[in-house]
């Protein structure tokens, strides 16, 4: 589906879906066909650290196309969706300087969200408030955090990443401050961006990618992902390393579980945070379903908007 405005010369071409599904592929040909550049729509990707565990291009990947928004800064630095929208916006605006169109792919929504409709609006939430939600997830942990959101605010509970503590915390906070559910800021006026959205949302049968997002744990884990987890151990609180890939290993680190068990459940989170990944985008309502296999399709697609 596209969302049309004015600028009817510039297209930023979205490639979403679940993790797993092979999004990286598709873009990077996608690219390489209409001679453009890529920029990275994935929350993790931007820290320099955060390699294997976040499945990141590799470097010939990144040999064959120019991306953008990957290795930007360093886990201790803070990074927010309204980072994310003041950073790519311009970006884009740069880029459709030489490029008739430009591709924005990840799997995060916020993101995408951000950067094709503008951020809502929210309540300042107090320094108080903050504080006795950090010592909510302190004393409870990331399921007091999912607890909390599920009672005060149902809504957003079934559709947020829950286990992304940033996430859980912004809309805590803001429901707390406000007295209202976080899911009612949500779906504000959207602002008027100066290109033509081209959504493409790609997925697979539940059985191929769930077998897909097992065996990608594994490859991981070949190339070494224990050992990243080991040089960042020392900073494991951070909040940019409370995410599927790295608790699991920080907790079997910490004897708390075996290694086999930390991989089994990298396994089951992942498929988790796919299958949620999927009930976010289709309820958007506005995003074309191909399989990543069917890029002829999608290229047909595609330029049937641009060359209307």
């Amino acid at each position: 589906m596209t969302d049309k405005n004015k600028h009817e010369d510039q297209f930023l071409i979205c490639i979403a879906g679940p993790t797993g599904v092979g999004k990286t592929d598709v873009a990077i040909q996608i690219a390489l066909r209409l001679n453009t550049e890529i920029i990275s729509c994935d929350s993790r990707q931007i820290y320099k650290e955060m390699d294997i565990g976040t499945a990141k291009p590799s470097q010939e990947e990144l040999n064959l196309v120019k991306h953008h928004m990957v290795d930007c800064i360093t886990i201790e630095e803070g990074f927010s969706t309204g980072h994310y929208e003041r950073d790519v916006i311009p970006l884009i605006e740069q880029l459709h300087q030489d490029n008739r169109s430009v591709i924005l792919t990840g799997g995060t929504g916020l993101y995408f969200k951000a950067i094709l409709e503008g951020l809502d609006t929210f309540p300042e939430v107090s320094a108080e408030i903050k504080s006795k939600l950090e010592d909510i997830q302190k004393n409870k942990g990331i399921s007091g955090l999912q607890s909390l959101l599920k009672e005060v605010d149902p809504e957003y509970y079934n559709v947020i990443d829950r286990d992304n503590p940033h996430r859980l915390l912004r809309a805590l906070g803001v429901t707390l401050a406000s007295g209202l559910p976080y899911s009612s800021f949500l779906n504000q006026p959207k602002v008027q961006r100066p290109f033509t959205s081209i959504l493409i949302f790609l997925n697979r049968d539940r059985e191929e990618l769930y077998d897909r997002i097992n065996k990608r744990v594994i490859k991981m884990m070949d190339q070494g992902l224990l050992d990243e987890i080991k040089d960042l151990y020392p900073k494991r609180n951070l909040p940019a390393l409370q995410t599927v890939g790295y608790q699991e290993l920080f907790q079997y680190l910490d004897g708390e579980i075996t290694l086999d068990e930390a991989i089994s459940l990298i396994q089951q989170n992942s498929r988790r945070y796919a299958k949620r990944q999927i009930t976010w985008y289709r309820n958007q309502g506005n995003w074309t379903a191909f399989h990543p296999e069917e890029i002829d399709d999608i290229i047909d697609y595609i330029n049937s908007i641009m060359n209307k």
